[in-house]
């Protein structure tokens, strides 16, 4: 039967980070601010537990909208970033955020998809929102959200790669080089990528679909766990070929939920 089917293709070699170094890596928070407070103390937590190395905290977008506190969000990941290393990702929300000051149209879609919540985390009443128009409001906005944040947002990236890991915010175009992906892709894709088979020698790990548990497969790991409604907040450690995760919960104290356990072999 052996010779017949063929031989077995060898497994995937394993993912790694490279030495000395640790990522800690955030899902989509959409304004929940009080479980991104809660997740970076577990992440913390974990970080000193486990030893020296040169640590990064990578957040994989859409930090807005949705939840109640998106401005509250922003200006806790610039306070973190002020004193530890972290990157950004640019997801399609901050996209759609950042274009609303540019389009009306833009705007009418932003508001469509959460943007309501987090315009009512400035300093709008939401007596006085219900009421402007949507040109009102469009006229309104650059005085409504800091400057800060807005060059906060404009300056996100839109992939990191540290050793065999490439993060995005939503995935990638199958069959095209990295170097070559539109931002469209990495923030929006979806389907095609999620469906896709195809043997790379790199893992993607990314937000943007929602799934009630990760999705931690050898080449791809999936952690937005749709914090806004479910109330649980997802990060995935690596360092070496190790994975493990760490999650948030509106229902638990910070020392109770570390999912620290046994590492996920990258495999």
């Amino acid at each position: 039967m052996r010779n017949l089917l063929g031989p077995k293709a060898p497994p995937a070699p394993p993912t790694a980070i490279p030495d000395g170094q640790r990522v800690y890596a955030i899902g989509d928070i959409h304004g929940r601010n009080d479980l991104l407070n809660k997740l970076i103390a577990l992440i913390e937590a974990d970080d000193a537990s486990r030893g020296p190395s040169d640590s990064l905290i990578i957040f994989l977008g859409d930090l807005v909208d949705r939840g109640q506190d998106s401005s509250g969000v922003i200006e806790t990941a610039r306070a973190l970033a002020a004193r530890r290393p972290v990157r950004f990702l640019c997801g399609n929300h901050e996209e759609m955020f950042l274009g609303s000051f540019e389009r009306e149209d833009t705007l009418r879609h932003f508001l469509r998809h959460g943007g309501r919540e987090t315009l009512l985390s400035y300093d709008i009443e939401p007596q006085v929102y219900n009421i402007v128009t949507l040109t009102e409001l469009h006229e309104m906005l650059p005085a409504l959200v800091p400057q800060a944040h807005r060059d906060f947002m404009a300056a996100m990236e839109d992939r990191i790669v540290v050793g065999d890991y490439v993060f995005v915010h939503a995935g990638i175009r199958p069959g095209v080089a990295l170097e070559d992906q539109s931002p469209s892709d990495l923030r929006w894709i979806r389907g095609e990528f999620i469906d896709d088979r195809t043997p790379r020698d790199f893992a993607v790990v990314h937000g943007h679909t929602i799934t009630d548990e990760p999705q931690v497969l050898p080449l791809r790991i999936g952690i937005d766990t749709g914090a806004f409604a479910s109330g649980r907040l997802t990060a995935l450690g690596l360092q070496g070929t190790d994975r493990w995760l760490i999650e948030a919960r509106e229902d638990a104290q910070p020392e109770a939920s570390l999912a620290d356990g046994g590492a996920i072999q990258a495999g």
